[in-house]
């Protein structure tokens, strides 16, 4: 046990809190031994200040449920008990920026599943398997911040998972313009049933924030290293509406493209289901064996059948055919809270760790 990193989860009482400390529970890197979050929840066990608010499908780990809570804010405190934290306040986005780069300062590496930091230009943002080039601005990162170890990574918009990818694997075919529609579940606002009981049975035509985040930072995932920042790529053109529909988890795109050179139905299914990245070159802890896989039957990918597809951390895409005013259309589906949010957190710190950007301390 002593061998593994020693986990700090900064905002553990929240529901992406909550997703980090179940998928961490049986990690074979790493061990949560450190929990904070406001000072209302400080000094008292997990157990206690999460109470009946535990949000997760699985039971609260048996582990967990004895960590008392620190407080948040006292960075100093919460750094000196880790090796690394994943970063899941709840604060405003200049709290947040502040926060992630005080825990930095401490030679603690921060892996955010904020947006507050996604458009920093040294901070890296990505997906593990399409962007790892970009870790090379942490050094950049580092200096400015004056630290050894210390930088913050951050793992982008949970929405764009069900389409980036599946874009990333046609990139010899040059997307040019992308229509995507997003049918987000409701776990995304932080909220179940129980929490939320006016969305069953209801959409709503709007999530704040949500279409420019769906529409720009893919152009960042796939940006490109000048002079120590990363430079968002000019194309794709996207444009998004992103609707909140009553699904507990699961974000669904229905999604249309045009190329500048046109490829076959069948060289698009063969890139999609081809496409790998490091994280399965390394066979890491959470990589998905099969990254996105191709479903040929007319009624899938559905959210009940295929949501936890590689344990959340695969993306199904299916309906893929030609189209009356754009070349191609397609619907990805992928787990908003494991692949969009935690899931997705952990993967980019196993290839840090991989990599030699997280060590114990």
């Amino acid at each position: 046990m002593s061998e593994k990193l020693k986990v700090g989860i900064l905002g553990g009482t929240g529901m992406v809190g909550q997703r980090f400390i179940a998928l961490l529970e049986n990690h074979p890197w790493f061990e949560v031994t450190t929990i904070a979050a406001s000072p209302r929840s400080a000094g008292k066990t997990y157990e206690e200040a999460v109470g009946g608010r535990w949000k997760m499908q699985t039971p609260m780990p048996e582990k967990v449920k004895d960590i008392v809570v620190m407080n948040v804010n006292e960075v100093e405190k919460v750094a000196a008990e880790v090796d690394f934290v994943f970063s899941a306040v709840d604060m405003t986005k200049e709290e947040i920026k502040a926060i992630e780069e005080a825990y930095a300062k401490t030679e603690t590496p921060v892996v955010s599943n904020n947006s507050a930091h996604r458009w920093t230009p040294d901070v890296p943002m990505g997906v593990p398997e399409i962007t790892p080039a970009h870790r090379m601005v942490i050094a950049l990162q580092k200096k400015r911040l004056g630290t050894k170890r210390g930088f913050v990574a951050v793992k982008p918009n949970c929405s764009i998972q069900s389409y980036a990818p599946v874009l990333t694997a046609w990139k010899e075919f040059e997307p040019v313009e992308v229509v995507a529609t997003t049918y987000q579940a409701i776990s995304g606002a932080g909220k179940t049933f129980k929490d939320w009981p006016e969305m069953e049975g209801n959409i709503i035509p709007y999530i704040g924030g949500e279409e420019e985040k769906s529409e720009k930072e893919p152009l960042r995932i796939w940006g490109e290293i000048k002079d120590g920042v990363i430079v968002p790529a000019a194309l794709p053109v996207i444009t998004c509406q992103c609707i909140r529909v009553p699904v507990l988890n699961g974000h669904t795109a229905a999604v249309f493209v045009r190329f500048r050179k046109k490829p076959t139905k069948e060289q698009l299914i063969e890139k999609l289901v081809s496409y790998k990245g490091i994280p399965q070159e390394l066979s890491l802890p959470s990589a998905p064996k099969q990254f996105i896989r191709y479903m040929e039957e007319d009624n899938r990918p559905q959210v009940s059948l295929d949501v936890d597809y590689e344990n959340g951390m695969g993306i199904s895409v299916g309906r893929l055919r030609e189209d009356s005013v754009y070349d191609f259309k397609f619907v990805g589906l992928s787990h908003n809270t494991v692949r969009g949010a935690a899931g997705g957190a952990v993967l980019c710190a196993e290839l840090l760790k991989a990599q030699g950007y997280i060590s114990k301390k």
